[in-house]
């Protein structure tokens, strides 16, 4: 083919357009930057807890309940904040959310790793907890923005799979660092975020007409942590002050949080939706959330507590030894997509559960003074990691699955707090049941009723999970039958 001029024509080819590689590469750099946010707000809901023995030694009068704040305090806040960080997202746009959440991340980070007291580092914990939960709503809404049509379920699936390895890797890492300073386990997280920070900046799709409407309740928000803040304090307070004081504690909890539930009921944009709470299926598998998750940190702070105070193992050998369960929480998850879809998500949950509980069981039955780690701990940490995965990949689809598609973000947003509230309760009746040994025959006693607590509820969620799959079937099932004319 020639032009007019007898010049022959460029060939016609399907060439991209020549800015398609440079979106490529925009979209890549933004998977990072989104990943790197997700991950940084992962991997600190666990990697202190190795660290805890060796902050204890460092700040003189320090306890562990007292230092258990920093474990409590991020949990909790991140549980109160998510939703409305979600809702705000909605309105500023996710893209300003989440990188004011990896500068407020960033520099909590530094604030930790100068911190020369508990209470130091307990506040700056928190402030790491509100950035986190500027990050979590916002990463997954991000992803799909930026990520091109046909490749969206491999960048989900991806983005998946980073959020899970985070806890091994914090188990791994931070043991390794902290044979450094505890500090690195904060100073780790600088560069990352100022990456992802600038990055950010030039990578991340802006949206063109963020959602209107109302700011979600603020003070909602602020009368929940306060109400989950009493209870934690009362558990962990527990051996050391007088029945009243405890009391009055678990008095002043249920106000606040009856106050909390009352403006969910009056406010035009709540936290929480009340009327999702009257779906039975959503409210069991809350129900089932909440007590699966205080034996999943029950679990690992045990483990972390049992290793270095009781064994007088390393944090580098303590993470090592974790590293067996976590490391097989991403591959799992992925493999038990198939399992969900064959026996159903609530039966899934509820086999997780058990699977879990089995081998704290074992703990129970097993453990002893002298370190023993393929016999004692080894089995109980495969069983933890491979029914973590399992019930972890199913519990979304449980919580949802009585619920109308348009409620699904907000049930999921819940869920997601259930589970972090479920966190900090779970670290914080360990600890009450822990008390303060004086001898080791003392501590195996105190950790055997501590192991019994994780025990019953891995054990009440499966329970809880197996009524649930029997209220889908029986509604499926009611749904089902032709109507009489």
């Amino acid at each position: 083919m020639t032009t007019g001029e007898g010049v022959a024509a460029p060939p016609q080819t399907s060439a991209a357009p020549p800015d398609a590689g440079d979106a490529r590469r925009k979209a890549r750099l933004a998977f990072l930057v989104i990943s790197a946010g997700f991950f940084l707000a992962q991997l600190d809901t666990l990697i202190v807890n190795v660290a805890l023995p060796t902050i204890n030694q460092e700040f003189h009068g320090s306890t562990l309940s007292g230092l258990s704040w920093t474990l409590n305090g991020y949990a909790i806040v991140l549980a109160a904040l998510m939703v409305p960080a979600g809702r705000w997202a909605d309105r500023i746009g996710r893209k300003n959310v989440f990188l004011i959440g990896v500068a407020l991340f960033t520099v909590a980070s530094l604030l930790c790793g100068i911190a020369t007291n508990v209470p130091f580092l307990v506040a700056a914990r928190v402030l790491q907890a509100m950035g986190a939960a500027a990050l979590v709503p916002t990463s997954l809404g991000l992803l799909l923005a930026s990520a091109p049509p046909e490749g969206r379920a491999k960048a989900v699936s991806a983005w998946a799979a980073i959020g899970g390895s985070a806890p091994a890797f914090g188990s791994l890492v931070g043991g390794v660092l902290l044979q450094a300073d505890w500090r690195w386990l904060f100073f780790i997280n600088l560069p990352v975020g100022i990456f992802a920070l600038v990055a950010g900046l030039r990578a991340l799709p802006t949206e063109e007409k963020p959602e209107q409407g109302p700011f979600p309740d603020a003070f909602g928000a602020l009368l929940l942590m306060i109400s989950i803040s009493a209870v934690t304090l009362a558990l962990v307070k527990a051996p050391e002050w007088s029945a009243g004081q405890i009391a009055g504690l678990f008095v002043f909890a249920a106000v606040v949080l009856g106050w909390f539930v009352f403006r969910c009921s009056r406010h035009e944009s709540p936290l929480i939706d009340l009327s999702l709470l009257r779906v039975p299926a959503f409210m069991m598998a809350n129900i089932s959330a909440l007590l699966y998750s205080i034996s999943f940190a029950a679990l690992v702070f045990s483990f972390m507590q049992w290793c270095q105070d009781v064994w007088g193992w390393s944090g580098v050998r303590t993470g090592m030894a974790l590293l067996p369960g976590l490391a097989i929480v991403p591959v799992a998850a992925r493999l038990a997509a198939p399992v969900v879809k064959r026996i159903g998500a609530a039966s899934a949950v509820a086999t997780g559960s058990g699977a879990m509980t089995v081998g704290v069981v074992w703990w129970i039955a097993t453990a002893e003074l002298q370190p023993e780690y393929v016999k004692v701990l080894l089995p109980g940490v495969l069983l933890f990691g491979a029914g973590s995965a399992l019930a972890i990949t199913a519990l979304m689809n449980a919580a949802t699955a009585g619920l109308a598609p348009t409620a699904f973000a907000t049930g999921s947003a819940i869920v997601n707090m259930v589970r972090q509230l479920g966190m900090a309760l779970g670290v914080s009746l360990f600890i009450a049941l822990l008390g303060t040994p004086d001898t080791p025959e003392e501590a195996r006693t105190a950790f055997d009723h501590g192991w019994i607590l994780t025990a019953a509820a891995g054990g009440v969620a499966a329970v809880v999970s197996l009524a649930l799959g029997l209220w889908l079937r029986f509604a499926a099932a009611k749904k089902a039958e032709p109507v009489a004319a």
